[in-house]
């Protein structure tokens, strides 16, 4: 549960309604430890993070905490002890799943502690086998290939009838020729 201050500060509330507006903004939340993560991995981290539509922020877990109650999400408390960093991804979650165990490979020192994907709360388990699934547009691609598939042969099949046909026509025109 949050801890509410008797006399509300300005900044806090402030930053507090920042928080929240950069939540609503997005559907899918993943969170992390940094401790151990200089500044440059950090932003190298930001940088990938930004290419795949995710923002990456460092967040004072009871602000993240009052920021989720007030959007009336499921429980991510369990996750927002320590330093705490969120990757907030606004479109595919599981791109940014996957940005973030293979910058873990290269720097073992992030670690990811669980997350929110579509309102349901995963735990860092789940997380790493959600960021090896295909994503959304390997999938619509697959789906496109298969799709595809069909049609080249109903194409390819209409189009045999045709070449028979000139095929028969023209073995016919060639008997006559010669005979």
């Amino acid at each position: 549960m949050a801890i509410l201050a008797k006399k509300e500060q300005e900044y806090k509330v402030k930053a507090i309604n920042e928080l929240e507006e950069a939540f609503e903004s997005a559907q899918d939340f993943i969170f992390a430890d940094y401790r151990g993560l200089t500044v440059k991995q950090i932003m190298d981290l930001r940088r990938q993070l930004r290419a795949k539509n995710a923002v990456f922020r460092v967040v004072k877990n009871n602000f993240a905490r009052i920021a989720f109650e007030r959007l009336s999400t499921s429980d991510v408390s369990a996750y927002l002890l320590g330093p705490t960093a969120v990757a907030i991804a606004s479109q595919d979650s599981n791109e940014v799943a996957k940005t973030l165990f293979d910058f873990m490979k290269l720097v073992p020192c992030l670690k990811v502690k669980g997350g929110l994907v579509n309102g349901t709360v995963y735990t860092d388990k789940q997380v790493e086998v959600f960021s090896k699934l295909p994503g959304k547009l390997q999938l619509v691609s697959m789906l496109m290939s298969c799709m595809n598939g069909s049609v080249r042969n109903l194409v390819s099949a209409l189009n045999d009838i045709n070449a028979c046909l000139v095929r028969t026509v023209k073995a016919v025109v060639d008997k006559k020729a010669t005979g």
